[in-house]
């Protein structure tokens, strides 16, 4: 796990978010982990990155709390982070990597419809990392095969978003390119 105290501090702030159900909080600390992300492409901070984002996505929803599942899945999901920050402070990158995991499994534990809602909530909430990733400059089928999706998936997300439509996404001509060479060089 590549920066493990930065993975802690947005962990710890990730669980006060959630006590206070501070949304925009949730979606500031999942977005904090996309530049590193964008650098490392660790597949940890990548999960980090996506269970954020999910969790705010969850919370925001507050008609998920009708169903009678909510209560436990909301204290599990408080302890797989208190476990994660107690594993981060130990240094214990295994145990760190277990309750990510563990995430995805209590998801899985869930019936019904709150199992269907959460799921899509965290496959969208993956697209929509790999769409941040790929903003940052990380090729399609890369960002694609980091986070277990489709290029077909990204690229519509990314088409209905607009990122490539962004300048920086644009290449220059080559008669363009030519002339900076030039005004660099010359």
């Amino acid at each position: 796990m590549q920066e493990k105290d930065n993975v802690l501090r947005i962990f710890e702030e990730t669980k006060e978010a959630i006590e206070k159900k501070d949304v925009v909080k949730l979606k500031e600390l999942s977005n904090r982990t996309i530049h590193t992300v964008s650098i490392e492409q660790d597949p940890d901070n990548i999960a980090v990155a996506v269970i954020i984002y999910s969790l705010s996505k969850i919370i925001e929803r507050e008609d998920y709390r009708k169903y009678p599942e909510w209560n436990q899945f909301y204290k599990t999901m408080i302890s797989l982070i208190n476990n994660s920050i107690i594993a981060l402070k130990k240094d214990d990158e295994k145990k760190f990597k277990e309750d990510l995991k563990l995430v995805r499994q209590a998801i899985n534990k869930l019936s019904g419809k709150l199992k269907i809602f959460i799921k899509d909530v965290f496959r969208r909430a993956t697209i929509n990392k790999a769409s941040r990733i790929y903003e940052h400059g990380i090729s399609m089928e890369k960002t694609a095969s980091l986070l277990g999706i489709t290029m077909f998936e990204l690229a519509e997300y990314a088409g209905q978003t607009g990122i490539p439509d962004v300048p920086e996404n644009k290449t220059l001509s080559v008669k363009t390119r030519i002339k900076l060479a030039m005004e660099m060089f010359g």
